[in-house]
């Protein structure tokens, strides 16, 4: 899994890292007893039921199964591959992990070329600031953001800067850092003409660099300071840079929406860079493009509410329109704040501050259906009865989506107060299109939870046999003493086939030596659902001590089912020759008794 990442580094960063302070970024953890529980990050739960160990440095929810170590929680909760994981924490724990060491699933081409246009956006992000700060060009572009209201701190933690207005500069400060052009030109950086002469891209400009969730520069934006078109130059779409999953400023504000709960999405980054400045960090925006589902999904992860924030004219309504839809639709509550006047949240909070923009713009956000409400209304002539009905129905559309009873029934009540309708006809209309959606009144949905997840087996009654192995393995992980007189009296011989790999890996895993480690024997796994097994069991509740004895009747009870089990298929070729052989009553016989080896095997 580690790629070329040497396994010792693997697991000096796992062992330096305490899984309870990385998952409590996420989590709001609280100690009961030996272990940390909160709500589940993965799912909606009103009761807390994800589990966290410091001694065993894992985690698991008895809820919706999810678990695994530190490096588990980090890919599922921010969608990491296995080497992004590795080096968030070798960051923060102070664990060098050398530059060389490539992704997991990259050739060594690719990765190469993936890690010189990384590289070349870290130079020119450096270079265009420091021309910005101490060039003579640069300091036009310099006066524009002081003009603009960017303070020098501002200007110096989003690390803006100036490309010069020359078409070979850039060309040859990339080509003396060892860059070579057309690499460069795949990387969005350089320009080539049909005559094979390549100038930087972005000349001229304010440059405004667009990071990763990891805060490395992968794209520009450039914005122009005269005549020059376009007005915003945006870096294209490389290897590095996917505008619909990347949201600006996402890096810096990602631990205040968390503490927050609450997301502000913008369009500009010039909104977004302002709202930060005045006082509102949990600020980000979309790339030039339309909201899309991984990006609202990502910010689901973090924030119970969105506030949909875009400029106030006919084009910045119909995109919070499309925003707020999505962000709605993948169960977020969502509110539309309205810029008065026509303006960008940009230029109020230049011309009112950023007191007034909280108080007065994002404070009174419209809820979900009172912006649609206000939205649709627009359309139609409520003076006419066939707009006035239509109207009425698309209102009817989106109050039905709602979960909540008591918020349906608010909205209904100010329809019915308004156009002098029976509160009874509505709850009526509503509950048809409920019912033609597919959603059933008695049986409330639950944002969060997904109605198709299994339920934990720990919520299943089980055969004995069953809890014979499930308490046998949370021991072998616990004890390789233990392990060792399992594997010696019935190897790998269990009766349920995950248990059967499970044993198997574990059985490898300490003949390399290894001691008991949760941690650490997870990341031998390949297998999602098998690895949540294990730390399921390894979260499971057993004795401090456990007797020879104890260990010995788990071992007979799987055995004794494994004989039964073989008695049965015994049983099952009898009655096939018997069949055969036109024996009837010899054949219902062995029926018979296969029927009650069964039933006895299910009790």
């Amino acid at each position: 899994m580690a790629g070329h990442i040497p396994e010792e580094k693997v697991d000096e960063i796992r062992k330096s890292t305490d899984i309870v302070e990385v998952i409590g970024d996420y989590v709001d953890l609280k100690k009961q007893g030996r272990n940390h529980f909160g709500l589940c990050p993965f799912h909606g739960e009103n009761t807390p039921s994800f589990s966290v160990s410091q001694d065993k440095q894992i985690f698991h929810c008895f809820g919706c199964g999810k678990g695994g170590n530190v490096y588990t929680f980090l890919m599922e909760m921010e969608g990491y591959s296995f080497v992004q994981a590795l080096r968030q924490l070798s960051e923060r724990t102070d664990v060098e992990i050398p530059d060389h060491f490539a992704e997991e699933n990259n050739t060594g081409a690719d990765n190469q070329e993936s890690q010189a246009m990384l590289e070349a956006h870290q130079w020119l992000t450096k270079l265009y600031h420091h021309l910005l700060k101490n060039s003579k060009d640069g300091r036009k572009a310099y006066e524009y953001l002081l003009e603009r209201g960017f303070t020098e701190e501002t200007i110096q933690k989003y690390q803006l800067g100036y490309s010069p207005d020359d078409k070979d500069f850039v060309v040859t400060f990339l080509e003396k850092k060892g860059f070579h052009p057309q690499a460069m030109v795949k990387a969005g950086l350089l320009s080539v003409n049909d005559q094979g002469n390549y100038a930087d891209r972005f000349r001229g400009r304010v440059m405004f660099p667009l990071r990763n969730h990891l805060g490395k520069t992968v794209a520009f934006a450039g914005r122009s300071l005269g005549d020059q078109e376009p007005k915003y130059l945006n870096s294209p779409e490389t290897d590095l840079f996917h505008k619909g999953r990347l949201l600006y400023n996402f890096d810096l504000a990602r631990s205040s929406i968390r503490k927050e709960k609450t997301v502000v999405l913008f369009e500009g980054f010039g909104d977004v860079i302002s709202a930060a400045q005045s006082g509102i960090p949990y600020a980000v925006g979309t790339m030039g493009t339309s909201l899309s589902s991984t990006q609202a999904n990502l910010l689901k992860k973090y924030a119970d509410q969105i506030i949909v924030c875009y400029d106030g004219d006919r084009a910045g309504i119909e995109a919070a329109v499309k925003a707020a839809k999505l962000t709605k639709s993948i169960g977020c509550q969502t509110f539309v704040a309205r810029v008065p006047d026509g303006l960008d949240p940009d230029d109020f909070i230049r011309r009112h501050g950023g007191g007034r923009f909280k108080k007065e713009v994002l404070d009174t956000s419209d809820t979900y259906i009172s912006f649609m409400m206000s939205y649709l209304r627009r359309d139609y002539n409520l003076q006419v009865e066939g707009d006035r009905i239509a109207y009425i129905e698309k209102v009817l559309q989106e109050i039905a989506t709602l979960d909540r009873a008591v918020e349906r029934e608010h909205y209904l009540n100010e329809l019915s107060s308004e156009f002098q309708l029976s509160l009874e006809t509505l709850k009526e209309e509503i509950s048809q299109i409920r019912s033609r959606q597919g959603v059933k009144d008695n049986e409330p949905r639950n944002r969060y939870t997904n109605p198709k997840r299994e339920t934990s087996v720990q919520n299943k009654l089980l055969p004995a046999f069953h809890n014979a192995e499930r308490k046998l393995i949370a021991y072998m992980l616990k004890d390789p003493y233990i392990a060792d007189k399992v594997q010696e009296e019935i190897g790998g011989a269990f009766n349920i086939e995950d248990h059967q790999v499970i044993v198997t890996h574990l059985y490898a895993y300490y003949e390399d030596g290894n001691e008991s480690d949760i941690s650490q024997f997870v990341e031998m796994i390949e297998d999602m659902s098998i690895k949540n097994l294990v730390i399921e069991l390894a979260m499971a509740p057993v004795s401090e001590e456990v007797s020879d004895q104890e260990i010995h009747d788990y071992i007979e009870r799987i055995r004794l089912e494994s004989w039964d089990r073989t008695d049965i298929k015994s049983l099952e070729s009898e009655l096939k020759r018997a069949e055969q052989q036109n024996e009837p009553i010899k054949a219902a016989e062995i029926a018979m008794e296969i029927i009650k080896r069964k039933k006895e095997l299910k009790a």
